[in-house]
């Protein structure tokens, strides 16, 4: 049995969480938190790093959730296969899997950070650097989508994974209006994919705490 470490609120954790639900491949997950002080200890002696999900497999700890994505292709492939079998067509997949990661969700998180006093910043730089920053973003994807069902084509991929719990929190730092009318309509549909919708209604418990506050809907 495989195993899933992390938290259900945790962006990348949903994004682990998506792959394993399109192949519904069996997993037990062990949530971290003051609830679970077992599974605290259990992942930090693990992964001293102390950043989740980890997914354990066996004897083999895998970390960084697009690693994790890809071990579970290799190892415990399913009918949904989420980076494809071209080189040149994985080569696509994995670098939108990166822009969402590094370009989107990273984005949102400084005016978490800020807002948490993590980071050298206050809360209004925070945000105003994190809107400067998607806004960048939403309109390079707004052109990149054009005429696409998911982020590379017609197939859903490792992007669309690493897409979903990305703009589901990018949106509620800057909401993603009709300005980016393309980009507006992907998320609707991210949120309708079973996988991901599953993964937002375990999490929904948890919204009260999204330091900026959580908007009404999703």
């Amino acid at each position: 049995m495989l195993a899933l470490y992390g938290h259900h609120f945790s962006s990348y954790t949903q994004k682990a969480k998506i792959a394993l639900y399109e192949n519904a491949t069996p997993f037990e997950f062990r949530e971290i938190g003051p609830d679970h002080p077992d599974n605290i200890g259990a992942w930090l002696e693990k992964w001293p790093m102390a950043l989740f999900p980890m997914l354990i497999d066996g004897e083999r700890r895998v970390v960084e959730t697009s690693i994790i994505i890809e071990h579970l292709q290799i190892h415990h492939p399913g009918p949904v296969r989420l980076i494809p079998d071209d080189p040149a067509a994985a080569l696509e997949v994995r670098f939108m899997d990166r822009f969402f990661d590094l370009h989107v969700m990273d984005a949102q998180q400084v005016a978490v950070a800020s807002k948490l006093g993590r980071i050298p910043m206050t809360a209004d730089d925070g945000l105003a650097l994190a809107h400067e920053r998607l806004r960048k973003a939403y309109g390079w994807l707004d052109g990149a989508l054009a005429g696409r069902t998911w982020a590379c084509g017609e197939a859903y991929s490792l992007a669309d994974a690493a897409a979903s719990s990305s703009l589901f929190y990018a949106d509620w730092v800057l909401q993603i209006t009709d300005e980016w009318p393309v980009l507006r309509a992907y998320r609707q549909r991210l949120l309708a994919r079973p996988s991901f919708a599953r993964a937002v209604e375990e999490a929904r418990y948890f919204r009260p705490f999204f330091p900026l506050g959580a908007p009404d809907r999703d």
